[in-house]
């Protein structure tokens, strides 16, 4: 019956860092290596829609940061153009809706953190017609525009351009990504916000006190905007001990988020960190998260897309009605994106 209904379902990812892999080889390899290595892990965990995130690492921030970006960016075009038949790059809730009617995954670029973007938020239209549907303005430090949820004790909200930012991103429709956001810095936003917030992989601080988990107050108040809050699957996120790192325990998470923020307001937003790693990684060498987080660490069996259906039967053995269920694989992303992405 759960891979009956997974089948059924529209399954959206809101945070795989395949592109992180996919640039790790030449741009002629692209295509090929997207379709040889992703495209059938995609397939098989039953993705309809999948976030792409455009995540720049330190080597080149700041300075090769827009030039990074934008290799990504057209990375993103060039396997879509290259995979015609099974993928196609959505600009708008429509597209999205057109594409899955043809049986093809539906990929929506989004900025981690925009260090490219720097203070220049004249490039946010820029960066829109490339295909920028979702963004976020910080990641575990401080930037130009906010500080990330490791420098919490700052207490420092939106700067000038951060604001500038946000305005720019509502008036464009792009939509507003608070994962990895300080809380001060969210709680700002909030204030500001006139438009629903999805926080694309963040879990749940009442049952793993971590700064990259949200407090019941935060997921309330992202769920108030008409929001959806998609849970990170990276095991030090769901618990401190390994022991602990199991699928029920993620299930706890989502259904604690469901509990808090209504059903209508959670979705799935995996991180399949140790997938990227060893895409990216050479066998030689070891890499850690920060905070000293072991970043290989992962559920059995959910370490990347093939294992999605483990959820779906995990949900419906823990008892929530098949209806909820659909919401959580992706209905209420795929609602949010109707909604917003234009």
């Amino acid at each position: 019956m759960s891979a009956d209904l997974h089948h059924r379902a529209v399954v959206a990812d809101t945070h795989n860092d395949l592109l992180m892999a996919v640039t790790a080889r030449p741009p002629h390899r692209w295509a090929s290596f997207f379709r040889d290595r992703w495209l059938p892990q995609l397939h098989e965990g039953g993705v309809n829609i999948q976030v792409l995130p455009v995540f720049i690492d330190d080597r080149h921030r700041p300075e090769g940061a827009l030039r990074e970006t934008l290799r990504m960016i057209e990375c993103a075009h060039t396997l879509a153009e290259g995979n015609p038949d099974h993928v196609r790059l959505c600009l708008t809730g429509q597209h999205i809706d057109h594409t899955l009617t043809e049986n093809k995954i539906a990929l929506v670029l989004a900025l981690e953190s925009a260090p490219g973007l720097d203070t220049n938020t004249e490039l946010l239209p820029t960066l829109h017609r490339l295909g920028v549907r979702i963004a976020s303005i910080a990641h575990w430090g401080r930037t130009p525009l906010a500080d990330g949820s490791g420098e919490d004790a700052t207490a420092s909200r939106l700067t000038t351009a951060g604001i500038e930012t946000l305005h720019e991103m509502e008036r464009l429709g792009i939509l507003f990504d608070v994962s990895h956001l300080s809380a001060t810095g969210l709680s700002h936003v909030l204030e500001l916000a006139t438009r629903p917030l999805i926080a694309t992989h963040s879990s749940a601080r009442a049952l793993r006190d971590h700064h990259r988990n949200l407090t019941d107050d935060q997921l309330r108040a992202i769920a108030a905007t008409g929001g959806v809050i998609c849970v990170n699957f990276f095991a030090p996120f769901l618990a401190d001990t390994p022991e602990h790192h199991t699928l029920d325990r993620l299930i706890d998470h989502i259904a604690h988020i469901a509990a808090i923020a209504g059903i209508d307001h959670v979705g799935l937003g995996p991180d399949f960190v140790r997938e990227v790693i060893h895409d990216t990684t050479p066998p030689c060498c070891e890499d850690t998260a920060p905070d000293g987080l072991d970043a290989t660490a992962a559920i059995p069996g959910l370490d990347g897309p093939r294992g999605l259906p483990m959820v779906t039967e995990a949900l419906l053995r823990r008892g929530l009605p098949e209806e909820d269920v659909l919401k959580i694989l992706g209905g209420n992303v795929r609602r949010l994106f109707q909604r917003e992405l234009r």
